[in-house]
């Protein structure tokens, strides 16, 4: 075998040892190497939480106990009037109670019997007018609600009527003067609390977004 043949075989050998050990080397993976990652589908942003279908309605549960009778009226109301708020529904009715009281003490009736059952309305006459024919006049001037609370919640699925009761404490000054000015009740400079309780009622689903005072219960 002449020499040019042999150096040919012996680099022959040489390149295939050479493939060999450099296939060996590539298959083998030392220390960490990442994973290689999936291809994701683009989402859209989520909110940081998610609602939990079935769970309680913080609008009711933040009123009166979960699963009890007034949180099941409360619902019931939500169920035919999807749009109804208790968080509304409590705010507007501080602001209602404010309204009627003052009302009520400054002899403005006629501005509250949008908001009064009738019943209720003729009360509230029947004491303002014995007040004046007394020649009693009142002077007052509300503070603030100090205390707000939701205490009962019915509702009557025949006819959709929701009635709401509501418990509140007040603060205001209030001075009774007789026909000559002179205070016979009351200080301007005193702060009294007044404590009442309301019953506020609406037919659920209705297009009067009204409620009435139906029942007061100092």
């Amino acid at each position: 075998m002449n020499s040019p043949l042999i150096q040919l075989l012996v680099l022959a050998g040489i390149a295939v040892f050479l493939i060999l050990r450099l296939k060996s080397v590539l298959g083998t993976r030392d220390g960490f190497e990442k994973p290689p990652v999936p291809h994701q589908k683009s989402e859209p942003n989520r909110p940081d939480f998610e609602v939990i279908e079935g769970g309680p309605d913080r609008d009711i549960t933040d009123y009166v106990p979960e699963d009890s009778e007034q949180a099941q009226a409360l619902a019931a109301m939500k169920r035919v009037e999807p749009s109804f708020s208790v968080a509304q529904f409590v705010q507007g009715a501080r602001g209602a109670y404010e309204m009627i009281v003052m009302g009520f003490e400054r002899g403005n009736l006629r501005e509250l019997e949008p908001f009064l059952a009738e019943d209720v309305f003729e009360t509230f006459v029947s004491v303002v007018s014995a007040r004046e024919d007394q020649g009693l006049t009142i002077e007052g001037e509300f503070v603030g609600v100090r205390e707000t609370a939701l205490v009962d919640a019915r509702f009557d699925k025949d006819s959709n009527r929701a009635e709401i009761t509501m418990r509140f404490v007040g603060e205001l000054t209030s001075v009774v003067r007789d026909r000559g000015g002179d205070i016979v009740e009351g200080s301007p400079n005193t702060i009294k609390k007044q404590k009442d309780t309301w019953t506020f009622a609406r037919e659920m689903g209705a297009d009067d977004p009204n409620w009435l005072l139906v029942a007061t219960d100092a």
